[in-house]
């Protein structure tokens, strides 16, 4: 299938490691031009995505920073003309009882997760409309939005509530007029920031997913890849279950 990515320009916000760098070579392989936006630089990233024969930049991008959020925007923009694909990524996922969470980790949290989709998306939808041109964004949510948390991460789960709810309404505003907007709900994918949770308890995890094994980053990007492709233009304001089954258990 053709996924009409060629030449299309992207930011992955989280691009450096686990979802997001797979993520940002699956839309490189598919000949997309791609912005990692990170608070760790990926040269070894971007060296992967270039041998697709695609440019590839990395935006130094603190996204508990309104001031970074919008930049990653403007900076891709001024770097590629425009950008076509947005996947907000980045996640922080804190491990605390509601009793225990110090105010600072709530705000980063929430910061991180929902305010600077909020900021993108928003900065992006104001170029795209100023512009009159069509563009693709993808939020990362988790079904922690939809089944709550079990093992200490409310402030997490609340705010990749807040995400899927954004993205709907966001979709309503903008889809007839060219803009996309979905979310894709993942459960657990191995990768550095899961690792310590599935050390200790990874039974646990895999027994609440129907496929019996956690997901791989490789997985979930070709996931999203097509969600922001040419073939998945009649799909907006849905959330995607990416979760091997743990939202219908």
């Amino acid at each position: 299938m053709e996924l009409g990515l060629k030449g299309k320009n992207a930011i992955v916000t989280g691009g450096s490691a686990g979802v997001g760098r797979a993520i940002a070579l699956a839309l490189s392989q598919e000949g997309a031009n791609v912005a990692i936006g990170d608070i760790c630089p990926a040269p070894d990233v971007l060296k992967e995505c270039e041998r697709f024969g695609v440019k590839a930049m990395f935006i130094q991008t603190d996204l508990s920073k309104p001031e970074d959020c919008i930049n990653l925007v403007n900076a891709a923009e001024k770097e590629f003309g425009q950008v076509d694909i947005l996947i907000n990524n980045a996640g922080l996922w804190p491990t605390n009882l509601v009793a225990d969470i110090p105010l600072a980790e709530w705000h980063k949290t929430v910061d991180i997760n929902l305010t600077a989709v909020f900021l993108t998306c928003q900065t992006l939808v104001q170029k795209a409309l100023a512009a009159k041109r069509k563009a693709r964004i993808l939020n990362v949510t988790s079904q922690a939005a939809f089944n709550g948390s079990t093992t200490g991460h409310a402030h997490y789960a609340a705010s990749k509530s807040g995400v899927v709810t954004f993205t709907i309404s966001l979709a309503r505003e903008v889809s007839k007029l060219g803009i996309n907007v979905n979310a894709i709900a993942l459960g657990m994918v191995e990768t550095g920031m899961s690792a310590k949770a599935l050390a200790e308890k990874k039974e646990y995890y895999e027994s609440r997913i129907m496929i019996g094994r956690v997901a791989q980053p490789e997985e979930i990007a070709k996931i999203a890849t097509f969600l922001v492709s040419e073939p998945a233009g009649y799909l907006t304001g849905s959330t995607f279950d990416a979760t091997g089954g743990m939202l219908s258990r």
